[in-house]
């Protein structure tokens, strides 16, 4: 497995990070950190899929994003220390390479071109939040929906015709920054189109191109 957040690392730097890093397994629905713990490390994405959830002030769980093989997450523990500003739950079998903050300390003190890399982990995160921002002000809420359920299909693709997303109406609509009676209507037209069949806990995508006609 590649992370893109590698580019900026020579490849000795690369396998030095990568030797630095531990291994850890988690089961489905298994909780890898709780929004508040300690941040103290960084997890690199090797398999599996994650939802990253945040509390509301209404006290209920919101669903943030969703990350699969060749993402990461953590990574502000590294940059700015302090507790985790989400939750992260595996949403299936997932396995990380999780770089301790002492490890990546060491690893500074050896190559300079770290501090980049954590730069660039955290113009990334700045760059999606600025993303996120300008679709919430400025992109009608049936677009949102559409685009995060192409997003979706490219996470849960495996190379066959139809794709399932195991996620539910509410997930969707977390994700898109909506209600579910609103994910829901959209989801009934796109159903119509043809271009997906929804049923319970999940949805089956059969015409992604459709989705992404219309999502534009």
């Amino acid at each position: 497995m590649d992370w893109d957040l590698f580019a900026v690392l020579s490849e000795e730097e690369r396998r030095d990070v990568l030797r630095s890093a531990h291994r850890r397994r988690f089961a489905k629905r298994e909780i890898i950190f709780h929004e508040g713990d300690p941040g103290d490390a960084l997890h690199l994405l090797a398999s599996g899929r994650v939802a990253l959830r945040v509390t509301t002030p209404l006290g209920d769980m919101a669903t943030l994003a969703v990350l699969g093989p060749g993402h990461y997450f953590g990574e502000m523990a590294l940059i700015s220390p302090a507790s985790r500003n989400s939750t992260a739950l595996a949403l299936e079998p997932v396995e990380t390479l999780t770089l301790h903050r002492d490890r990546l300390d060491e690893l500074r003190e050896r190559h300079r071109e770290i501090d980049r890399f954590l730069l660039d982990a955290l113009m990334r995160e700045v760059r999606r939040l600025s993303h996120s921002l300008l679709e919430a002000l400025y992109v009608p809420v049936d677009k949102r929906v559409l685009r995060r359920l192409v997003d979706l299909a490219t996470l849960y693709a495996d190379g066959t015709e139809t794709t399932i997303i195991p996620l539910t109406q509410e997930d969707l609509a977390q994700l898109a920054g909506t209600t579910r009676p609103t994910a829901n209507t959209v989801l009934r037209r796109a159903e119509e189109a043809g271009d997906l069949l929804i049923s319970r806990g999940r949805i089956e995508i059969l015409n992604v191109d459709g989705l992404a006609r219309r999502a534009r």
